[in-house]
């Protein structure tokens, strides 16, 4: 018999065994002052594209104001306990029904975290006799939920439809014989590339096939369709999608989550989902928070407009400058380059110290060996001015990159150590 943390010892895992060359900097980074497209880092002032800060709410003058107020009002504790026992409101039966109406569904239900949220969504709703079939990109917590299932579950290609619908014929047989059913699950957009999940194309097969469909929209509500309804509403297909997911920590510039779908559906989830019946109510000062955050999705359309304004530049301009962006339909921007580990290392050191650009980078396990991913997230809170000069950046550390400076650089630092 082994002790349980030898195994921790010897293996610390692929993003954790370079903790001691990333922490701090790669990993774990400490960005300063208020949320905003600048932000200081290290003690240098940064353009910021790594905050999922899509409508710039976070630190929007009225946001602030009705949040301060709400703390005032009620602390952070109120109301105390589960909403089955005390921790119900009319002010959150308020936003669940205004979220709901929001999203064209019947009814909605809150939820205190998007990942957990999403995770015991899927965990409800399925039992052991049923198939999960999902994308094989699907964000972590979607496959931290598909793991709790003890059913069978398949992935389907990543946006593949006729891997979706070979993966559905064997759902089928399966569910035929156990007498269960199927759930289909895919992100609205894909948070990584920025791709818009082909919402439309699934739903079609509902037609030939017998399956309810989840969507995970947290990057697609508050950017995509009207008013920031989503990308099902992008896609025309909102009445399609069986459950609804968002989160209020991307676009609401919060914290929480919510599900919408008919309400016999909701009535279910509420009744038994755990990780909801068994934990503290979403504190009013995020509830009252959140009601302001949605009105402002609603009325203030150009608040929308100004997103896409960046979001258009930047990604127009990277474009133009030859640089491989994939095939996001998103505000979400991806940039690929070649390169090796210790060679993004010293990219985006360069970056942040030489140009004033903070933003995402990606690399192995997530991605490809071989392939350097910086993300990109521009906001309405960014202007022209930060995309002129990320483009020059850019521009800069791509030559760098093609020269070797880098290699050079990350050699350097291996023969010092």
């Amino acid at each position: 018999m082994r002790d349980l943390f030898e195994r921790i010892h010897e293996n610390k895992g692929p993003l954790g065994k370079w903790a001691s060359q990333a922490e701090g900097y790669f990993v774990f980074p400490k960005l300063e002052g208020p949320i905003s497209n600048r932000m200081k880092f290290k003690g240098k002032e940064v353009i910021t594209w790594s905050i999922n800060d899509y409508l710039g709410l976070a630190n929007h003058p009225e946001i602030r104001k009705v949040d301060a107020e709400a703390a005032a009002e009620y602390g952070s504790a109120y109301p105390m306990g589960a909403r089955m026992m005390s921790g119900h409101t009319d002010v959150h039966e308020q936003l669940e029904n205004e979220l709901a109406a929001f999203v064209d569904k019947e009814a909605a239900y809150l939820l205190n975290f998007g990942y957990q949220g999403i995770l015991s969504t899927i965990d409800t709703l399925v039992h052991k006799d049923d198939v999960i079939v999902y994308d094989v990109d699907a964000h972590a917590c979607i496959i931290d939920g598909v793991r709790l299932h003890i059913g069978k579950r398949f992935t389907y290609k990543h946006n593949d439809i006729d891997s979706l619908e070979k993966n559905l014929q064997r759902a089928t047989k399966v569910a035929e014989q156990t007498g269960g059913g199927i759930l289909v699950i895919s992100e609205g957009v894909f948070g990584m590339r920025g791709e818009q999940g082909k919402l439309k194309e699934i739903a079609a097969l509902k037609k030939k096939y017998n399956f309810r469909f989840l969507v995970d929209d947290a990057h697609g509500f508050g950017t995509l369709g009207q008013n920031g309804k989503g990308a099902g509403d992008e896609q025309g297909i909102q009445a399609d999608i069986d459950v609804y997911f968002a989160t209020f920590a991307k676009s609401m510039a919060s914290t929480g989550a919510f599900i919408a779908a008919d309400k016999e559906i909701i009535d279910y989830l509420k009744y038994n989902m755990r990780s909801q019946m068994f934990a503290k109510s979403l504190q009013m000062q995020l509830v009252k928070g959140a009601l302001k955050r949605l009105e402002m999705l609603r009325t203030r359309p150009e608040i929308k407009d100004k997103l896409w304004e960046n979001v258009n530049a930047l990604q127009n301009g990277l474009k133009e400058n030859g640089f491989d962006i994939g095939n996001t339909q998103s505000c979400v921007t991806p940039v690929y380059l070649k390169g090796s580990i210790p060679e993004a290392m010293a990219l985006v050191r360069d970056l942040r110290e030489n140009y004033g650009i903070f933003c995402s980078i990606v690399v192995y396990p997530v991605i490809p060996k071989g392939l350097i991913l910086l993300r990109l997230i521009p906001t309405a809170s960014h202007n022209l001015e930060d995309v002129k000069i990320t483009l020059a950046a850019f521009a800069g550390i791509r030559e760098k990159l093609n020269n070797g400076t880098y290699q050079r650089l990350s050699e350097e630092v291996v023969a010092s150590t």
